[in-house]
This record gives structure tokens, sequence and C-alpha cells, in this order.
């Protein structure tokens, strides 16, 4: 009798969608599956900033768990949630092909962003790299917070007189809620290996690990790594405002990363170039570099600042 794989998601809309893709693209190569819902920590707590909540793995922790404990066999996440060190036992068996990395401003319905941006506004967003870089941009603005799963996010835009709020354009994309009232953020640096997901599963079950690479995108994993030891390089266990993005053009690779104060006055970034064969410790030279140019001070005062507000 053939395996039915069990595969463990979150509930909520984005994270069930992703799933399904996971399990159409292995039904395609004749596996029998199943979804496993599970609800994460992120998931249940709502109002506090999630870098109070001790963001490292706050989406995948319990997941994680049921992979451990033999209840689910592949886990499903929005890479960008995942922490670059996984728990011991589990590995990253494959990604799929990035969709959009770049976030978006949504404005709420029947209400467009005002064309002058030099006036004091509000905008809303959980994210402390998205909350940098906006102020960076715009000091005399004011952000709020804001959690949820997309629509519960969506809802409450609706509901508040905010001017707007951020998301991933991806996942907007990926559940048809992308709306016209969007502008794409181009300036700002998405999050390591955003709009890329992520399969994950146990070290010793060597059945998925072959049969889940030939699901695996090559180009999405080569930026996925380098983005990630970047932020793993920088970071240190440290929350920060961090972006990062590796692009391929023809047989060279292009990548950004960048270091933000928490009130975005501060910025420390690094651009480098390499060919695609040669991409492995791209991300840790950026990150070194950027440590060099002031980011370990830097890094001390955010982890400061995060203590004391906790």
């Amino acid at each position: 009798m053939k395996r039915i794989i069990k595969i463990g998601t979150r509930e909520s809309p984005l994270a069930l969608w992703q799933a399904n893709t996971v399990a159409s693209l292995l039904e395609s190569l004749g596996q029998k599956v199943s979804i496993v819902p599970i609800t994460s920590s992120g998931d249940i707590e709502l109002t506090q900033p999630l870098y109070e909540m001790g963001i490292t793995g706050i989406f995948t922790k319990n997941l994680d768990i049921a992979l451990i404990e033999g209840r689910i066999d592949l886990a499903v996440h929005s890479m960008k949630d995942v922490p670059t060190k996984l728990p011991n036992g589990l590995m990253q068996m494959a990604v799929l092909e990035r969709a959009a990395y770049e976030d978006v401003l949504i404005s709420p319905p029947n209400k467009p962003f005002p064309k002058d941006s030099s006036v004091s506004m509000t905008i809303a967003t959980g994210s402390l790299r998205r909350k940098a870089q906006w102020l960076h941009k715009y000091p005399n603005h004011h952000i709020v917070n804001l959690r949820g799963n997309v629509n519960t996010r969506l809802r409450k835009l609706s509901e508040n007189p905010w001017q707007g709020a951020i998301f991933a354009k991806a996942g907007l994309q990926r559940i048809e809620l992308l709306a016209d009232n969007h502008q794409v953020l181009h300036w700002m640096l998405p999050a390591p290996a955003q709009g890329i997901v992520m399969v994950a599963g146990r070290k010793d079950d060597k059945e998925l690990i072959e049969l889940t690479a030939q699901i695996n995108n090559r180009e999405a994993a080569v930026a996925a790594h380098i983005e990630r030891s970047f932020l793993q390089t920088l970071e240190g266990g440290c929350t920060a405002p961090i972006g990062a993005l590796a692009k391929q053009h023809g047989d060279a690779i292009h990548f950004e990363g960048a270091l933000f104060s928490l009130d975005g006055k501060q910025k420390i970034a690094h651009t480098l170039k390499a060919s695609s064969q040669d991409f492995h410790n791209l991300g840790i030279l950026a990150a070194n570099e950027i440590r060099d140019k002031g980011g370990v001070s830097l890094l001390k005062e955010i982890e400061a600042q995060l203590k004391k507000n906790e």
C-alpha cells in the first residue's frame, strides 16, 4: 500500500494555499497526500508585536514539533518565517519557484493614498523591517502595529483611520486579494526569502528527500541560500530590521542587503555580484562588510532597545 504523505500547515488561507500547491505537485508525481492543519503560536496572539514575542520560529515551532513527533511528514512554510537554523533532525527538503518578492502598500477601500507624502500619515505593519524602511524614507510618518493573517489585516485596514498598510505582494496574489489600490514598493528591500515557499522534513526520511528533490527550484534555492546566510551571519540571534535580495541576471547573481536602525534613521547597506556557480559565500561576505561598516554596534543598540521594550 502506497504511503499517504501527511503535509502540515498553518490554518490561514495563504498557508493552506501553499500546502495545497505542494500537495498538487506531489500528486502529479503519483503520490497520495493529506493536509494536516496545525495552529501556530503566531496565529493565536494577534495583539503583541512580533518582535516582543521572540520572533524566531513563532510561526513554525508547532509544525516543527509535529514533524519531530511524526504526526506529519512534511511542513510547508513561507520561507521568510523560518528561522535560519532548523531544529536538530529537520532539514530543508525543497523550495518552490519564487513568486513576487516585493512589498506593496494597500490603501483602505475607497480611500486613495495621499499624493503629498510630506504630510504626516499613519501606516500599519507588524514588521520591524518594513517599519524601519518606511521611516527611513518618510521620517514624519507614524507606524502602528498590525498583526494577523492576510484577511484579518485587510479587515483591520478597512476599519481604522490609517492611510495604508504594508503587505507582501506574493501573499495577496496567491489568494487573489491584490486589489487595484496598491503600490509596489520597489525601493523597499524584502525579507530574506520573501515570496518563496519552503518544504521541511526529517533528515532520516530518505524516501521523501528523494521525492521532494523533484519539486525543488534551483534558482529560488540559490537566492534563498544567499539571503538567509546573509541574515544568519549578520543577525547573530538579535531580531533586527534586515532586508536582502539576490537576483539572477544571466550567469551573474546580484545581491543587495541592508541593516536599519529601529527608527529608520540609520541604514548600512552593501551590494555584491558573483557568478551563478560561485554564490555560496556571497551572503556571508556582504554581512561581514556591513558588520565592519558599523553594523556590530548598531546590532547591539537594537538588541538593547528591544530588551528595554519587553
